[in-house]
């Protein structure tokens, strides 16, 4: 959700911040702009639409030869929040006199007041942003601070609500000021020139050292130095750190899109989740960064995941898998919900964050309130680094590699073989026998193989695909384990493909939305051979019996749903705490190719955001 690059140095600005922005337009964006420093004059460019258009733009000025020796400058995708998307509402945003420009991460809570005392002062606002208010405040501090940086703080002292900041100025053409709270932000450390970005991956062909800023710190960067403080002016020392990732990573290396590639590398993705960790002869998983709160997860009273989107849906595979297996109270929640209806959280309970990129607004509150209220919070992560896997007392990486698209494939089946070994420690804690772990192990390494197997079926999958494609609306159906694949399988179709699809457990089909289904409403089943084969046969029926068009996920020479689903798509059989990991693959493929054949935007879906940095 939203992007921020910036480059100090002696290279050429105008290409590294084009670049940089490409990088980060997985994020989901609406509008583009760079400011640059060019001859101790500000040039703010901004742009509704895509990086390119703004790029084509920049590149046909007559003055483009000049502004390409500019050596500062700072770029920005925008995702709108406060006014519609435009050229005006698009940052970087600027004062009153075009000296100082700013972009901005996150959102300005108290902006009106802001603003309607600044404009009493004179000072002429031009967008409907709640970001211009800061820029002007900064503005208006500088009259008393008389520098940037000072002004900059006393500006952040007063505004509330989450920002990750960067500001230049004409007057000072030797620095980038930054600062965060709430919304991530590194700099990268290169000779004689420092980088800043909201996401690695802006920075990562140019270096691999960075530093990543605190909630409620400020930093100074020159093409020689990089000083810290806090918005109160206490100096920090910060440790430089490398990323961990290569440029490879995330290049669609071939494929038409990056979904399709993530959908194609979850073999290995699930290899890389569960490396070193199982330990199959012992019937036992080992999870170092569980490893100081062993203890604390052998006698915890209640388990309590929260997370938002695809993550929750992995989370409520969780729990499902915990109260078998652990033996333990576990309860999902949606963590934007979770701190605004004061929940009962006290010491004893265990509190686990899921999310892909360890920055999700909603789930960082929910960590923070969990944490001040005594729990043990412990982060489920793809992002090395992120914030949430920083401020945890402990967790699991996924190991997944960079995530491009924004709709999560990859993420989601890491996630859930990361629960699962999770489960599996906790279960054997609590006394799970040595020879059902070993089960449960064995059944874990042959997920990857299993997987390569479903994959090899795309092209059955995208036949299905072709039938559906003009549909308006879909239904998804599951029990057990796989009622979470329903709910999932449902929110990537809505994701990329525009289509409105709801999940629901199937025993509540006749609840209510059986009266849906006619000759036009495709039903897909989420049914492998499991404890609940024979009920949902009966789902399928009731199905059929109102002419309903039935697409089957089941396990491998399944004759009997075969005489009853318009459409079978097969798995191979798994233990049913992992069968998810499987049955979901089909479900993610059919969205994909759906997307595809109605033109849609698969990678940077309308409206989405990757990174929701934003509550």
């Amino acid at each position: 959700m939203c992007g921020i690059v910036g480059y100090i140095g002696n290279k050429q600005t105008a290409p590294i911040l084009f670049e940089g922005l490409r990088r980060l337009e997985y994020r989901g964006y609406d509008s583009a702009g760079i400011a640059l420093l060019q001859n101790s004059r500000l040039v703010v460019r901004k742009k509704i639409g895509k990086v390119s258009q703004l790029e084509v733009s920049f590149g046909a000025e007559k003055e483009n030869i000049a502004l390409g020796t500019s050596v500062l400058g700072i770029g920005h995708t925008r995702w709108a929040t406060h006014g519609t998307p435009s050229d005006i509402n698009a940052h970087p945003h600027t004062d009153c006199n075009d000296e100082i420009a700013l972009i901005h991460n996150g959102i300005i809570e108290n902006y009106g007041a802001i603003r309607t005392k600044l404009e009493k002062e004179g000072h002429v606002f031009k967008s409907a942003t709640d970001t211009e208010a800061l820029v002007h405040l900064i503005e208006e501090m500088k009259k008393y601070s008389g520098d940037l940086e000072t002004a900059v703080r006393l500006a952040l002292r007063q505004v509330e609500g989450t920002y990750g900041i960067a500001v230049i100025s004409s007057a000072e053409p030797d620095k980038i000021i930054a600062a965060r709270k709430g919304s991530p932000l590194i700099i990268g450390v290169g000779d004689q020139e420092n980088f800043l970005a909201s996401d690695a991956s802006a920075i990562v062909d140019h270096t691999r050292k960075v530093v990543y800023l605190e909630d409620g710190e400020i930093a100074v960067l020159s093409k020689n130095s990089i000083d810290t403080k806090t918005i109160d002016n206490k100096m920090t020392t910060k440790q430089v750190e490398q990323i961990t990732f290569d440029l490879a990573q995330i290049e669609k290396g071939g494929f038409p899109h990056f979904m399709l590639k993530e959908i194609m590398e979850q073999p290995e993705t699930l290899r890389n989740a569960m490396r070193g960790r199982v330990l199959r002869e012992e019937g036992t998983v080992k999870l170092s960064g569980l490893s100081d709160v062993k203890s604390v997860l052998e006698h915890a009273q209640r388990i309590i995941i929260a997370a938002c989107g695809t993550s929750w849906h992995a989370g409520l595979v969780g729990e499902y898998m915990l109260e078998h297996y652990g033996k333990i109270p576990v309860e999902t929640e949606y963590a934007s919900e979770f701190r605004y209806r004061n929940p009962i959280v006290k010491p004893g309970d265990v509190v686990f964050l899921i999310s892909q990129s360890g920055e999700t607004a909603d789930t960082l509150a929910a960590l923070r309130e969990a944490k001040q209220k005594g729990a043990a919070v412990l982060g489920i992560c793809n992002v090395v680094g992120s914030t949430i896997a920083r401020e945890s007392q402990g967790g699991v990486y996924i190991h997944a590699g960079p995530e491009i698209g924004v709709a999560s494939t990859k993420a989601f089946t890491s996630q859930l073989v990361v629960l699962a070994l999770i489960t599996l420690m906790i279960a054997r804690q609590r006394g799970l026998p040595e020879e059902e772990g070993r089960k449960i192990c064995a059944q874990l390494l042959e997920l990857p193989g299993k997987v390569e197997t479903i994959l090899q079926g795309a092209e059955e999958i995208e036949k299905v695909a072709e039938e559906f494609k003009d549909n308006s609306n879909f239904l998804y159906l599951g029990r057990g384990y796989n009622f979470p694949v329903a709910l999932e399988g449902a929110l990537k179709l809505k994701e990329i493909s525009y289509i409105h699809a709801e999940g629901y457990p199937a025993a509540e089909m006749k609840h209510g939305p059986i009266a849906l289904i006619d000759n036009n409403m495709p039903v897909v089943v989420i049914a492998p051979r499991d404890r609940t084969y024979e009920k949902i046969i009966s789902n399928i029926e009731e199905v059929k019996a109102r002419r309903g068009r039935v697409i089957a996920i089941v396990n491998e020479r399944d004759s009997h749903i075969a005489s009853l689903a318009d459409y079978l798509i097969q798995v191979p059989k798994t233990v049913d705490v992992l069968s998810p990991v499987l049955t979901i693959i089909p479900l993610q493929l059919l969205a994909y190719y759906i997307a595809v054949k109605r033109g849609c935007n698969v990678d940077q879906p309308r409206n989405l955001a990757k990174s929701v940095t934003v509550e």
